[in-house]
């Protein structure tokens, strides 16, 4: 016999007992009770059942006492998932992290400055390059003929130059020969002068003839007018060399204009040949050889390899970010390595006060929502893997 059947038997024998005793009672009592003593007996069965079925569950052991060793391990488990949700919560005080981060750089929008026809591109789409690289070239032929016009424009006007040099030093020379007759006629008068004072006398003694007094006074008159003469020449000349300054300041005036002329002309001819103005990747190109240029048409855009993080925390993330606060890194393009950088800087305002369209809260069914701040992060170290605008990042900023 087996522990189930005896168990069973145990658990039936006290009611086999009880129905034994009650048909000895019922064979003893008086026939007016027995209504009363089935009564009974359906009591006493009911509160058998309820004592059948609930002896077996009081005398069971309880499930830790049956099972101590996984009661143990559970336990143990929950104490170690308390334990490390404490850990957890105590290091996620210390980070900011935010999924809403991008790749940022200040591309550069490589234009036409000049009009001409495309003659060569001398790089192809995502092609890196170096600062000062030649990018694309445009026909120089019209500017180079530009630029010789205004070389010889400044030739013309340094001729000019010369020619008024010249003329002025020929008339500083008109000036002494003129001032040396003014010189010649002053003695010529003073000498007339005393022959007529002297004829005057002997003429009133007598010892001179009239014809001869009459001589000396004709030649007094015309020394005098000869003097008059040479003074007038000497100031012609003079007032000659004011008006070769005014042609000389003139002719530099033509010389500096022809000068900036022939910088304009060299300036425009370097325009010819687009350079890259610093270390990046030519990509978007749109220009084509052959392909005529307008000035200001975008031929290609530019894009640095100086590149950082733009990360757009939430404003309540903010209160303990700080710029120099490191920063780990993880872009989505390389899942197996983590960059490290740090806080550069955060933009004075949220994004949407810088949008084109700024939010105006002052109406009547203002809902407030968490705003956004753009935080620059930089790179440490040089990536030295490819980065471009746009590409998604996760920074998480340690800021206790």
């Amino acid at each position: 016999m087996d522990a189930k059947t005896e168990r069973k038997e145990r658990e039936t024998a006290p009611a086999e007992e009880a129905r034994a005793e009650s048909r000895s009672d019922q064979r003893q009592r008086p026939p007016g009770d027995e209504k009363r003593v089935e009564n009974g007996r359906g009591d006493e069965q009911a509160q058998d059942t309820q004592a059948n079925d609930s002896a077996p569950d009081g005398n069971r052991p309880g499930l830790i006492k049956r099972h101590p060793y996984i009661a143990a391990i559970v336990a143990i488990l929950i104490l170690l998932v308390i334990a490390a949700v404490v850990i957890w919560w105590i290091n996620a005080r210390q980070y900011e992290w935010t999924d809403d981060a991008f790749i940022d750089a200040r591309t550069v929008t490589v234009g036409a400055e000049i009009a001409g026809r495309i003659t060569d591109v001398a790089v192809t789409d995502n092609q890196p390059v170096e600062a000062g690289a030649v990018l694309l070239r445009i026909d120089d032929s019209d500017y180079q003929a530009s630029l010789k016009q205004a070389q010889a424009g400044v030739v013309a006007a340094r001729a000019d130059i010369a020619n008024v040099q010249a003329q002025t030093e020929a008339q500083n020379a008109k000036i002494d020969a003129a001032e040396k007759q003014v010189a010649q006629a002053q003695a010529a008068l003073e000498f007339a002068r005393s022959e007529d004072q002297r004829n005057r006398e002997l003429l009133a003694k007598g010892t001179a003839t009239q014809q001869q007094a009459q001589q000396a006074a004709s030649t007094l008159r015309q020394d005098q007018a000869s003097l008059d003469a040479a003074n007038a020449n000497a100031e012609a000349a003079k007032s000659q060399v004011a008006v070769l300054q005014a042609q000389g300041k003139s002719a530099e005036a033509k010389l500096r204009q022809a000068e900036a002329a022939e910088n304009q002309a060299k300036t425009t001819l370097t325009r010819t040949t687009i350079t890259a103005p610093v270390a990046g990747h030519a990509t978007n190109i749109t220009a084509a050889k052959g392909t005529y240029a307008q000035p200001g048409q975008v031929l290609m855009m530019f894009v640095p390899n100086n590149v950082w993080v733009k990360a757009n925390f939430k404003e309540t993330q903010l209160d303990l970010m700080r710029p120099g606060q490191p920063v780990d890194i993880a872009i989505d393009a390389y899942p197996e390595k983590t960059f490290h950088g740090h806080v550069d800087s955060v933009q004075a305002g949220s994004g949407t006060a810088f949008s084109l369209l700024p939010a105006e809260n002052a109406t009547g069914n203002f809902v407030k929502v968490v705003q956004r701040v753009p935080v620059k992060i930089v790179f440490d170290q040089p990536p030295g893997v490819y980065l471009g605008p746009g590409m998604s990042v996760v920074p998480t900023v340690k800021v206790r």
